[in-house]
């Protein structure tokens, strides 16, 4: 990685910072180089993560965020983390669509991030994305997730403070979220409380607080918003504020700091340690035979790994190599 490339980053180069983004995402060969090179300069930035359910308005939450930041002279970093297939690994990049308004705006980089296949998950590579928009320079750093399944949880441990967006009517919903909402929510939204039923959501969320004191005893904070009218960005702006620097004055921000530490070190093992038991042709076409035999039922997918493990050690033992 030529150190005028890392430079430009450094400077807040849009293009360079782009660049980046997508050497990481394509998994490229000096992509762990220039991460390296890069994290001395991270954690100056404050990170946001907004999450919530689907249809909840996150978006709309996030493009007036960020448009108070902005109003304040701040760059703003946006990763809006789109859903895709598992199949073909295309994805439905909407948010930049969404957020026309904000893309105008130099102050403001927009990146809207997919899997596409790649080792080491959606979450892996939008944490370094983060990492990149962090030591260009950029004041505040939003993750928007899909607001569904594992790689929610992931990117909001990253996160120095996670929005969780709710909306009135949610019912039964707010108390399947019970174990997860106090986990990672930091600042419980409600959107769109023009709503009716608002009042009703704001007791649920005020009844699930109640049974559980978070190790840092920060007192998750409920706000009201209706985004498309920019009502309560103000008020959630303030909440975010107060918790990040509560939180990085706690105690127990040490040991937050460890955990995410440590699950990003067993990330980067994972990816490293599968790339290096595919590594190969000769791999890649086990993987595909024993593929073949789980979807036939002839095999089952436990002893199919066991076997691929066991292939690997064999090349390596005989000093075959798996190309």
């Amino acid at each position: 990685m030529k150190d005028s490339f890392v430079d430009r980053i450094f400077t807040g180069d849009t293009n360079a910072v782009a660049r980046a983004i997508s050497k990481i995402e394509d998994g490229a060969d000096e992509a762990a180089d220039l991460m390296r090179q890069i994290f001395p300069r991270t954690g100056r930035a404050l990170i946001i993560g907004i999450t919530g359910a689907p249809g909840a308005g996150k978006s709309s939450l996030v493009d007036k965020l960020a448009a108070l930041y902005r109003a304040k002279d701040e760059r703003v970093g946006i990763i809006a983390v789109d859903p895709s297939s598992p199949f073909s690994g295309g994805a439905i990049l909407g948010d930049r669509i969404r957020m026309q308004t904000l893309s105008l705006d130099k102050g403001v980089f927009i990146r809207s991030m997919a899997t596409r296949g790649n080792l080491g998950g959606l979450a892996r590579a939008s944490v370094e994305a983060v990492a990149v928009l962090d030591a260009a320079g950029f004041d505040k750093i939003i993750v928007e997730t899909v607001g569904v399944g594992q790689d929610e949880i992931e990117i909001a441990k990253t996160a120095d403070v996670c929005v969780v967006v709710l909306v009135p009517g949610m019912g039964d919903d707010v108390q399947t979220m019970k174990a997860g909402i106090m986990e990672i929510g930091d600042v419980l939204v409600v959107n769109k409380a023009d709503r009716d039923g608002v009042l009703r959501t704001e007791k649920e969320l005020e009844a699930l607080l109640s049974l559980s004191v978070r190790a840092d005893e920060w007192q998750p904070p409920i706000v009201k918003t209706v985004a498309i009218e920019s009502k309560g960005i103000e008020e959630l702006a303030a909440a975010i504020e107060k918790s990040h620097e509560l939180q990085r004055n706690a105690p127990a921000s040490h040991d937050r700091r460890k955990a995410i530490a440590r699950w990003r070190i067993l990330e980067l093992l994972r990816e490293r340690l599968v790339a290096q038991a595919l590594n190969g042709n000769s791999a890649s076409a086990k993987l595909d035979q024993l593929a073949a035999e789980v979807a036939g039922k002839t095999r089952d997918p436990y002893s199919a790994v066991e076997e691929l493990m066991s292939f690997g050690v064999r090349c390596s033992e005989s000093g075959v190599k798996t190309k």
